[in-house]
């Protein structure tokens, strides 16, 4: 997916609004075992809870705002583009900025605000972290959309920590960054510069759904936006990589969003999705209270644009507190031209498991890759489920995993990988019910 029950606060810094909720607190469990303290504050836990240490001990660590780190000069650089772009009549930036919002969300915020189905995949246990049945590290940005229009606000960034369930590789972590921008219009602004737009409105009655509009909106107006909208991220995705960048328009469909496109370049030969974006879901402006205006919307993420624009080839590398990789970075500007050159390269290690899974109980590879990313932590370069195998007779099913084991400072020994190995076995018996081939 493209992917505030928190009472927050204002304040105005350099033309931008950010709202503080987070505390300066590590995360870490309470005494009692059926609670939790995230960021200074107490939530109960249950039979929903899968939310891991290792996940916990990253929280607050904010590496999009972190002083010369790679993904805070890719989000200067992108506030910097729209604080030039739109401007109002006084001469200040239109849109406002929250980096730092409190990643702990409901699933009223994180799904259903956003319309969702209940039945989508991406509400499941083996996508999401969940604290409790009801509250969850948030798996897009997107989540704070509705409650930030209900304030009045109507163009604005949010910048923030997303966390998912994911596959373990070179481009893929538990725990990313990524930018949510809406801008709402009402009819006045959208046909200010249109001739003869007396008898042009914004929505229709008994209106129709179809490929290029909602069955509330006109199509006119929905073709004023989806015009202002693809033409400044096309000049942002020039911005970032050059005027002689490829790009193209990919239909999409999200659940908040319709119509909806992914915005593609050409890199390295190959076309890579950016970003997703669309017009705003009318029901959701409408339950936020913004009954007389439409907006358009975007998400994208952090990681996936530094690793390109830097050449970095392994979003471990973000989280790494290396002086070798983090010095390539420490300039001012945050436009500078900079590839990211290795220190030193580590050779892998590379260990098999192979086990049967439990018959009737239910299984997910993401709880096997929890347990491993837990044991192994940042060591873990990727899991390859190479294998999958159905006895004839019993009908039990196997699985064969290869983990690969790269340190990102240092030369791991085989001896070390082992005894890692060793305990991802042992866990896994223990917390998965499986049985080791």
């Amino acid at each position: 997916m493209w992917y505030i029950t928190c009472h927050f606060c204002k304040e105005t810094l350099r033309n931008s609004v950010k709202i503080i909720c987070r505390t300066t607190s590590v995360a870490a469990n309470a005494n009692k075992s059926n609670e939790l303290v995230l960021l200074g504050q107490k939530y109960g836990t249950d039979d929903w809870t899968n939310v891991t240490p290792n996940i916990i001990a990253k929280l607050g660590r904010n590496l999009h705002v972190q002083q010369y780190h790679p993904l805070s000069h890719l989000r200067q650089r992108i506030m910097n583009y729209f604080y030039g772009q739109f401007r109002n009549k006084s001469g200040t930036p239109s849109f406002s900025i929250y980096d730092n919002i409190s990643p702990i969300v409901t699933v009223e915020q994180n799904f259903d605000s956003l319309l969702v189905p209940k039945d989508h995949p991406s509400r499941k246990k083996t996508d999401c972290y969940f604290i409790n049945q009801d509250t969850l590290l948030r798996a897009h940005t997107t989540a704070h959309q509705a409650e930030l229009i209900a304030m009045g606000l109507n163009n604005f960034l949010v910048i923030g920590d997303v966390y998912r369930r994911d596959e373990i590789d070179s481009t893929h972590y538990p725990i990313f960054h990524q930018i949510d921008a809406v801008r709402l219009r009402t009819s006045q602004e959208i046909f200010r510069d249109v001739k003869d737009s007396e008898n042009l409105k914004l929505f229709e009655h008994r209106g129709i759904e179809s490929v290029e509009k909602q069955a509330c909106h006109s199509l006119e107006a929905v073709k004023i936006m989806e015009q202002e909208m693809k033409n400044t991220l096309t000049n942002l995705t020039k911005t970032l990589f050059g005027k002689d960048v490829q790009c193209r328009w990919v239909d999409q469909y999200f659940p908040f969003t319709h119509p909806s496109w992914e915005l593609e370049i050409l890199y390295n030969d190959n076309w890579l999705e950016i970003l997703g974006c669309g017009i705003m879901r009318q029901e959701i402006l409408h339950r936020a209270g913004a009954v007389d205006q439409i907006g358009w919307a975007f998400g994208l993420g952090l990681e996936r644009l530094a690793m390109r624009l830097y050449n970095i080839p392994d979003i471990r590398l973000f989280w790494s507190n290396d002086a070798g990789f983090l010095n390539q970075f420490k300039v001012d500007n945050p436009n500078a031209h900079i590839q990211y050159k290795p220190v030193s390269i580590y050779p892998p290690c590379t260990n098999d498991i192979s086990f049967w899974l439990p018959g009737e109980e239910s299984y997910s590879s993401h709880d096997f890759y929890d347990i491993v990313r837990e044991i192994g932590g940042d060591i873990i370069e990727q899991i390859l489920l190479k294998d999958k195998f159905i006895h004839p007779k019993t009908k039990k099913t196997s699985h064969c995993y290869s983990i690969v084991y790269r340190h990102m400072e240092r030369t791991l020994t085989q001896g070390e990988v082992n005894k890692i190995h060793e305990q991802v076995e042992k866990a896994a018996v223990a917390k998965l019910n499986v049985i080791i081939r």
